[in-house]
């Protein structure tokens, strides 16, 4: 059995699919028997339904952005 620090390192391989049959059957196995991990997993599939809803910032606002954070960042000691 997978331990949770383990578990929560394939956690985003899991979700995304990308696991071998083997270690999918590890993964479910750990979560029928771990409350903490089961609420883990429902929290990161939260995330990524929102950040699939999310609209996309326009890319100029980013560039600037980085620009003023690198100014500011120049100025400090």
């Amino acid at each position: 059995m997978l331990t949770c620090r383990e578990q929560v390192a394939l956690s985003s391989d899991y979700l995304d699919g990308q696991l071998s049959f083997g270690d999918r059957l590890l993964m479910r196995h750990h979560l029928m028997f771990c409350p903490n991990c089961r609420r883990f997993i429902r929290q990161m599939r939260l995330v990524q339904a929102t950040l699939r809803v999310m609209p996309e910032p326009p890319m100029a606002e980013i560039d600037e952005l980085v620009e003023r954070l690198a100014a500011e960042h120049a100025r400090k000691p």
